[in-house]
């Protein structure tokens, strides 16, 4: 790996994690494109090496919110026991079925880019503690299920849309964020493993880029530490908003991906 890359990942990685960590996400979803079109790693390789960076990069900030005595609870065993068996099913459907990535971009804008604004608008304007509902153990269970599918095929980091979903349902970012976090982790080493295993069988580049991941993955590593580190320090409504900047913008770069080749 040519070492000036390296150190673009590390770099990208490290910014990427300090400003996701707070809120819950990985910040794989954010990697994802510059991996693909900056750092010219190929397909489907691009999705193992993404779980590669959150394996690496999750401890850091898992390491903060358990010094900070938030790990753990009945919603982290929901979204883990969701999002691990999802993970398994992804990776075969991404090796095996190879699934459009345009497809991929529409959803995951039609679903962020009004989850992103609403969640705005909820938190500029809240609603009276009545409507505030949130999701019930199955519905959490189920929605984790299918966010690890997401996460097996495009490698991207569950907290992105666990994180909205949830917040947006009423649950505090303070408890959402190292639960989704955790969940991501567990996610992404059962995915790699996958990948892995995968990789014995499959043709094509469905290996990880090791290097280039363990260095984007370092980078996350002291970057999410950093950014757990300052979430407590910061109002519930600051991170609500944060959280619904992070998917509007997330949602707004998946839906110009989709127009640029049309125009």
């Amino acid at each position: 790996m040519d070492w000036s890359l390296g150190l673009l990942g590390f770099a990208s990685g490290f910014l990427i994690s300090v400003v996701t960590a707070p809120v819950g996400v990985s910040g794989a979803v954010f990697l994802l494109p510059v991996q693909v079109s900056v750092l010219g790693v190929p397909s489907p390789a691009v999705t193992p090496t993404n779980l590669l960076y959150n394996v690496v990069a999750g401890p850091g900030a898992l390491l903060r919110y358990g010094r900070a005595g938030q790990l753990g609870g009945p919603l982290t065993r929901l979204l883990v026991a969701g999002t691990a068996p999802g993970v398994v099913i992804g990776a075969v459907i991404r090796v095996y079925a190879v699934p459009g990535p345009r497809t991929f971009r529409l959803l995951i804008a039609a679903l962020l880019l009004p989850l992103g604004l609403w969640l705005c608008l909820r938190t500029v304007r809240p609603a009276p503690p009545r409507a505030h509902r949130p999701l019930s153990p199955r519905a959490t269970t189920s929605l984790a299920l299918a966010v690890g599918v997401a996460g097996g095929i495009y490698g991207i980091g569950g907290g992105s849309l666990l994180g909205p979903v949830l917040v947006g349902r009423g649950a505090p970012v303070a408890t959402v964020a190292p639960a989704a976090l955790a969940s991501t982790f567990v996610t992404s080493v059962v995915g790699a493993a996958t990948y892995a295993l995968l990789s014995l069988t499959a043709t094509g580049d469905v290996a990880p880029d090791w290097p280039l991941g363990l260095a984007c993955g370092a980078g996350g590593l002291l970057g999410g530490y950093l950014g757990a580190r300052l979430q407590p320090h910061l109002p519930e409504a600051a991170l609500a908003l944060l959280l619904a900047t992070l998917a509007t913008t997330i949602g707004a770069l998946y839906a110009v991906q989709i127009a640029l080749p049309a125009a």
